[in-house]
Parts: C-alpha cells; sequence; structure tokens
C-alpha cells in the first residue's frame, strides 16, 4: 500500500515552520526563488488570518495555508516552476472567496491568475459527477466524457498538474471527514483524477490516488488485500 509523505515542520506552537519547509522545497528544485515563494506563502497566511469564516473545508478545522503548502510541495517534487508553486499556495484563498482572481493578477501576475483560473475551471466540471453513482454499475460513459472533456479544456499542463496535486491533498485530508464526504471524494478521484495522472505518466501520483479511494469506496476488499500484502512481506522476511 502507498505511504503517505511526513507531515510539515511544526514549530512549538504549532504553527508552520515557514523556514524549514522553505528549506526543504528549495533542496529538492534548486532552481526556485525562496524569496517569492516565501512571499506568496505570507500573503496566504494573512488571508487565512484575516478571514473569519471559511465555507470550504476538506475536514473540520483544516487550515487552506497547510492545504496549499502541500500542494505546493507535491509540485516541487515533480519540478514545476515558480509561477506553478505561488498559484498552488494562493489557490485554496481563491477557491474559497478570500481573494479575487483581479487581486491575484495585480499582485503576482497574470500567469498565477491564469493558472489559478484553468484549476477552477477544472473543479467546476469535475464537480459534475455523481458522487453515487459507480463506473461499475453504468455511468463509464459519463465518467470518460468528464476526462475528456478535462484533458481537452486544458491548454496548459500545470493547470492538470496543480489539479492533481490539490486532489491528492484532498484525498489525503478526508480521513477525519464524515463518511459522505469521503465517499464523494473517493469517488471523484478514483474515477476521474486516478486516470488523468496515469494519462499524464505520473505513476506514484496515480497509485497513491488509487490506492487511498480504494480504501474508502471498498473498505473490506481494501483491509483484505493489505492482510495478504503483510503476510506476504512476512514471508519473504522469514526466507530471507
Amino acid at each position: 500500500m502507498v505511504q503517505v509523505r511526513a507531515h510539515q515542520p511544526i514549530n512549538d506552537d504549532g504553527s508552520i515552520n515557514l523556514e524549514a519547509w522553505l528549506d526543504h522545497v528549495t533542496r529538492v528544485d534548486p532552481a526556485l526563488d525562496r524569496q517569492a515563494l516565501h512571499e506568496a506563502c505570507e500573503f496566504a497566511r494573512d488571508l487565512e488570518q484575516q478571514a473569519n469564516t471559511t465555507e470550504h473545508h476538506w475536514s473540520e478545522g483544516a487550515s487552506t495555508f497547510r492545504a496549499g503548502l502541500d500542494i505546493a510541495e507535491i509540485l516541487a517534487d515533480l519540478k514545476l516552476d515558480q509561477d506553478s508553486l505561488v498559484a498552488a499556495i494562493i489557490y485554496r484563498g481563491v477557491r474559497e472567496g478570500k481573494i479575487t482572481l483581479a487581486a491575484v493578477h495585480q499582485r503576482f501576475g497574470p500567469v498565477v491568475a491564469k493558472l489559478i483560473e484553468g484549476v477552477l475551471r477544472m473543479a467546476a466540471i469535475s464537480a459534475s459527477i455523481n458522487p453515487r453513482e459507480s463506473v461499475v454499475v453504468g455511468s463509464q460513459t459519463q465518467v470518460e466524457n468528464l476526462r475528456k472533456m478535462l484533458v481537452a479544456m486544458v491548454d496548459d499542463v500545470r493547470v492538470a498538474l496543480i489539479k492533481l496535486a490539490e486532489r491528492t491533498c484532498a484525498i489525503r485530508a478526508v480521513k477525519e471527514a464524515d463518511e459522505e464526504k469521503r465517499q464523494r471524494v473517493a469517488r471523484e478521484v478514483f474515477d476521474i483524477y486516478a486516470p488523468l495522472a496515469h494519462r499524464l505518466g505520473i505513476g506514484h501520483i496515480k497509485w497513491e490516488l488509487e490506492d487511498l479511494s480504494f480504501r474508502y469506496l471498498e473498505p473490506g476488499q481494501y483491509r483484505q488485500i493489505a492482510k495478504l500484502l503483510h503476510e506476504r512481506r512476512l514471508d519473504r522476511e522469514q526466507y530471507i
């Protein structure tokens, strides 16, 4: 089964150790501009602190600032460029109405604003899938059409990669959500985004999306498979 990455560096007071996080992502990709990332992070953190309410949570108590760092970290591993990481860091703030695209354009430039706009369009299209339907029971044509629409509408592959990273973070975080939300996110990820990751050739993200979504969609089968894999690993260790 897939192992989820380590947690973000945390200060003693429970806040994100931003300097340590920046150290990490700039080690992963030294071409990144640390100062520009720092500015985007501070901006996203200020937005969250200024907001009184948040309408769209993955789970209770979720932080849009931390979510942005999670998304950006995945993109850094994929060696995406500076604009992509900045867009990832502030995307949730735009989605939740804490800042407008016009303000993003003015502060961070047209490229970042266009990337976020593209991710928002992808989210709107994928939201049209009925989460209660399954590919197995007859919605395969609908789901395949949605996949084609998503691919056709993306004129910049960075948009698709940001959305894949965002959904990866969503399926990781949905463990603490209620059952309805777990099912909804898992169905969307399994039917739409795992195949999209496969189509884009990002194998490790495809496997993680399939693994985590299958855990919620078919928990009994998932536990059985996990048990068999564990037993086989023990057998190999004993043989060695």
